[in-house]
C-alpha cells in the first residue's frame, strides 16, 4: 500500500509539473505589435513569407513545398481558406484530401514554420466565385460583402467554423501553435462601398476580436481597418504604404511575383532583378513582413478557376513552379536577399530609416543604433548605373536597383546583380502508350428528356444550374413554311445570339453551326451564323459553357453568365424573327456527366464505340476513354493536350481541369527588368496556346490500368495526347 500511494503521489507530482511547464510555454507563446514589427515571445522580428495555397496541389507535394519555402529563407507560409470547397452545402463540410486544412497547417508547423491564415472568407485569388460556395448567392434576401445581416450572420457562422477548428488543434501561437496572423475580409477597401462599407467593415472587425484567438487579424487594403486590426499592402510595390495608424507595422501581404493567366493571353514573368528591388524598398522604408503572392502557384484543378476564363494553371511565375520544381534564377536571388535581411535584423527592428541623398536619382537610407549600423543605396534610374559616395567610400550601382550594406561599409548584395544561372523547364515524351481508345458521343437528340424542363423566354445560366456542371443547354424550335424564299434561292438565314458568356455552341437539327466565345476583356459576346432550316420544324439548341465564374468586383454575385438574349434570326420574307420569347427547353449538364462517365464504375454505363479516332477528331460533344501505365520515376507529370480543342480532362476519376488550346495574343517583346513593372511588360507565348500542358499529379496514378477520360466539345485529335515529363535544367 505503501508503494502504490508514493507510485501514485509521483505520478500526480509529474503530472502537475508537466502542466505547469506546458503553461510556462504557453505564456511565452504570444504575438503582438508595434510600428516596427510583429513581435513574437517578446521579439520584434523581419519575417519573410510566401503563398502556397493548400487545394492547388496535392497532400503528397506539401511537405516538399514546404521545406523547399523553409530553405528559400520563409519564416511562414500565407494560405486563404476557401469556402466553397469546404462547405459545398450549407452545413456540410468537407475537410478530406486536398481540402484538408489542420493537416496542412500541421505541415507547416512540423517544418518549423509560421502561418497567416487568410480566412476572408472572401479570397478572390483567381479562384471561382472568389471562394464564396454559390449556394451563398440563394439565401433570402442576400448581398455579399455589406452591412446585410443574411450575409454576415453566413460570413460569421463559417468564420467561427475555421477558428474553432484551429483551437480545436491547438493551432494558433497563443496554444503554442504555428498560427501569427489571421486576415478577415480581403481587398475590400470600403471607401468604395459608402457608408453600409464602412458598418460592415467595422462589423467584420469586431466580429474577428471576439473570437479571441490571441493572434492579431489583418485587413490587406482597407486603408480604415479599425482598431486593433492591421491594414496592410497588396501590390507590385508597397514602399510607398503607411499604416493607418502610427503604431502599426508596415506589412506586405501580396508582393506579387509574377501575374496569373487567362485562355487567349501570353505567359507573364516578373524578372526577379524588379522583385528584389521592391522588397528592399519595402525594407528600406521601414516594412518589416513580406508575403510573396504566390510562392508556389499551383494548379486550379476541377472547376476551380474563376476569373472567368483563368487558365487551369496557376504558375504565377513563383519561386516554385507549378510542378513543384524551383524556378531559377528567382528561388536562389530572394534566397540570397532574405539571408542578408536576416544579418541586418537585430538593427532594422532597432532603428528607425534616416533618408539623405546622394544623387539626382540616388538616395542612401541608414538604420543606426547601438546594435550597429545598416546602409540601403538605391538607384532609381531606369537606364543608367551610378557612381555614388557613402561613407567616404565609393560604390558602383547599377540601374534601378539597391545595394545593401550589413555593416554601412561592405555590398552584401545587389538587386540587380544575379549570381544564379537561369533553369529551363523542358517536357519531355514519356514512352507511356494511350492503350485501347474508345469514344462516346453526346445524344442531343435526347436532350428534352425527363430531366429538362420549360419556360417561356431566356432564363439566367447560373440561377439554373447553381454551377453544378458548366454546361447548360437552351432548346427551342421553330416551323419554316414551304414558301420561304430562301428554300428556293439557295442562301439560309443568320442567327444572332447574345451572350452574357462565357461560350456558345449552336447545333440546328443535331449538326454544329458554329461556337461563339467571350475574352477576358469582354465576357459578353454574340454569336452570328448562318444555319441551314428545312421546310417544317427545326430545332435550335444553344449550348451555353461556363468558363469559371467571377471572382472579383463589386456585387460580382449579381453578375449573368448565359444565354440572355435576344436570339434572332434574319433572312425570313417576315424579316426578322425573334425567339426570345418563345418557349424554351433547358437541361443542365451532359449526358456524359450525368451518368459520371469520369469514374471507372461510370465508364461501364455506357457502350464506348472502339475503333480508328481518325472519324472522330473533328466531332463536337465526344467523349474519349483510354488507359496507360505510369512511367517510371518520380518526376513531375502533364497531359500534352495541344491537339484538342476545348473541355475537360479526368484521370482515375480525379478533374486535371478545363483545357482550351486558344492561342495567346499579345505584346510578347523584349523584357528589361528596369522601370516600374505591370503584368503587361514582360510577356511570353504570343501565337501559341496559352496553355499547351496540364499538370498530372502523381498521386493520382496507380502503376497499371489508369484510367483517362476527356470531354471535347468542338473536335480534336485524342490520338495526339501524350504524357510528358517536366525537366527542369540550368542553362
Amino acid at each position: 500500500m505503501e508503494a502504490s500511494s508514493a507510485s501514485s503521489s509521483s505520478s500526480k507530482c509529474f503530472l502537475v509539473c508537466m502542466l505547469l511547464i506546458l503553461a510556462v510555454q504557453i505564456a511565452h507563446c504570444s504575438v503582438s505589435y508595434d510600428r516596427k514589427a510583429l513581435i513574437i515571445n517578446g521579439k520584434r522580428r523581419i519575417l519573410f513569407s510566401g503563398s502556397i495555397h493548400y487545394p492547388r496541389s496535392t497532400p503528397d507535394m506539401w511537405e516538399g513545398l514546404i521545406q523547399k519555402a523553409k530553405d528559400g529563407g520563409l519564416d511562414a507560409i500565407d494560405t486563404y481558406v476557401f469556402w466553397n470547397v469546404h462547405e459545398p452545402s450549407p452545413g456540410n463540410f468537407n475537410f478530406e484530401g486536398r481540402y484538408d486544412l489542420v493537416r496542412f497547417i500541421k505541415s507547416v508547423q512540423k517544418a518549423g514554420l509560421y502561418v497567416h491564415l487568410r480566412i476572408g472568407p472572401y479570397v478572390c485569388a483567381e479562384w471561382n466565385f472568389g471562394g464564396f460556395p454559390v449556394w451563398l448567392k440563394y439565401v433570402p434576401g442576400i448581398s455579399f460583402r455589406t452591412d446585410n445581416e443574411p450575409f454576415k450572420m453566413a460570413m460569421q457562422r463559417f468564420t467561427q467554423e475555421i477558428v474553432q477548428m484551429m483551437k480545436n488543434e491547438r493551432l494558433f501561437q497563443s496554444q503554442g501553435g504555428p498560427i501569427i496572423l489571421s486576415q478577415i475580409e480581403n481587398e475590400y477597401e470600403s471607401k468604395e462601398h459608402g457608408a453600409a462599407g464602412h458598418a460592415y467593415i467595422n462589423w467584420a472587425a469586431n466580429m474577428a476580436v471576439q473570437l479571441d484567438t490571441g493572434v492579431p487579424w489583418v485587413m490587406c487594403k482597407e486603408d480604415d481597418a479599425p482598431d486593433p486590426l492591421i491594414n496592410t499592402c497588396n501590390g507590385f510595390y508597397c514602399d510607398y504604404f503607411s499604416p493607418n495608424k502610427p503604431y502599426k507595422p508596415k506589412i506586405w501581404t501580396e508582393a506579387w511575383t509574377g501575374w496569373f493567366e487567362d485562355f487567349g493571353q501570353p505567359v507573364h514573368h516578373r524578372p526577379v532583378e524588379d522583385l528584389a528591388f521592391a522588397i528592399a524598398r519595402f525594407i528600406e522604408k521601414g516594412g518589416s513582413f513580406v508575403n510573396y503572392y504566390m510562392y508556389h502557384g499551383g494548379t486550379n484543378f476541377g472547376r476551380a478557376a474563376g476569373g472567368p476564363f483563368i487558365t487551369t494553371s496557376y504558375d504565377y511565375d513563383a519561386p516554385i513552379d507549378e510542378y513543384g520544381l524551383i524556378r531559377q534564377p528567382k528561388y536562389d536571388h530572394l534566397k540570397e536577399l532574405h539571408k542578408v535581411i536576416k544579418l541586418c535584423e537585430h538593427v532594422l527592428v532597432s532603428a528607425d530609416p534616416t533618408l539623405t541623398p546622394i544623387g539626382n536619382y540616388e538616395q542612401a537610407h541608414v538604420f543606426s543604433s547601438s546594435s550597429g549600423c545598416v546602409a540601403f543605396l538605391t538607384n532609381y534610374h531606369f537606364n543608367s548605373a551610378a557612381r555614388v559616395t557613402f561613407n567616404k567610400m565609393h560604390y558602383e550601382l547599377p540601374p534601378w536597383s539597391i545595394s545593401i550594406l550589413p555593416d554601412c561599409k561592405t555590398v552584401a548584395f545587389n538587386t540587380a546583380k544575379v549570381g544564379v544561372k537561369a533553369s529551363t523547364a523542358q517536357m519531355i515524351t514519356t514512352n507511356v502508350k494511350m492503350l485501347s481508345w474508345e469514344t462516346f458521343s453526346e445524344d442531343i437528340s435526347t436532350i428534352n428528356d425527363d430531366s429538362s424542363f420549360t419556360h417561356v423566354g431566356l432564363l439566367e445560366q447560373l440561377n439554373v444550374t447553381r454551377d453544378t456542371s458548366d454546361y447548360l443547354w437552351y432548346t427551342t424550335s421553330i416551323e419554316i413554311r414551304s414558301s420561304e424564299s430562301f428554300l428556293r434561292q439557295g442562301h439560309y438565314p443568320t442567327l444572332t445570339v447574345q451572350s452574357a458568356g462565357h461560350a456558345l455552341h449552336v447545333f440546328i437539327n443535331g449538326l454544329l453551326s458554329g461556337s461563339a466565345f467571350g475574352t477576358s476583356g469582354n465576357r459578353k459576346f454574340t454569336f452570328t451564323g448562318g444555319i441551314k432550316l428545312h421546310a417544317g420544324v427545326n430545332r435550335i439548341l444553344l449550348l451555353s459553357v461556363a468558363v469559371g465564374l467571377p471572382n472579383v468586383g463589386a456585387h460580382f454575385e449579381t453578375w449573368s453568365v448565359g444565354v440572355l438574349g435576344p436570339v434572332i434570326l434574319h433572312g425570313l420574307d417576315e424579316g426578322q424573327k425573334d425567339l426570345s420569347w418563345q418557349k424554351w427547353s433547358y437541361k443542365v449538364g451532359l449526358k456524359g456527366e450525368s451518368m459520371n462517365l469520369v469514374s471507372p464504375s461510370g465508364t461501364l454505363s455506357v457502350e464506348w464505340v472502339e475503333g480508328s479516332l481518325t472519324a472522330t477528331k473533328q466531332q463536337p460533344l465526344t467523349w474519349y476513354k483510354a488507359y496507360f501505365d505510369a512511367p517510371e520515376g518520380n518526376d513531375p507529370l502533364a497531359l500534352d493536350l495541344s491537339s484538342m480543342g476545348k473541355g475537360q480532362v479526368w484521370i482515375n476519376g480525379q478533374s486535371i481541369g478545363r483545357y482550351w488550346t486558344v492561342y495567346a495574343k499579345g505584346n510578347c517583346g523584349q523584357c528589361n527588368y528596369t522601370g516600374t513593372y505591370r503584368q503587361w511588360k514582360c510577356q511570353s507565348g504570343c501565337g501559341q496556346p496559352t496553355q499547351r500542358w496540364y499538370h498530372v499529379p502523381q498521386s493520382w496514378l496507380k502503376p497499371k490500368g489508369n484510367l483517362l477520360v476527356v470531354f471535347e466539345e468542338i473536335g480534336g485529335d485524342a490520338s495526339r495526347i501524350s504524357l510528358v515529363k517536366r525537366f527542369v535544367s540550368s542553362a
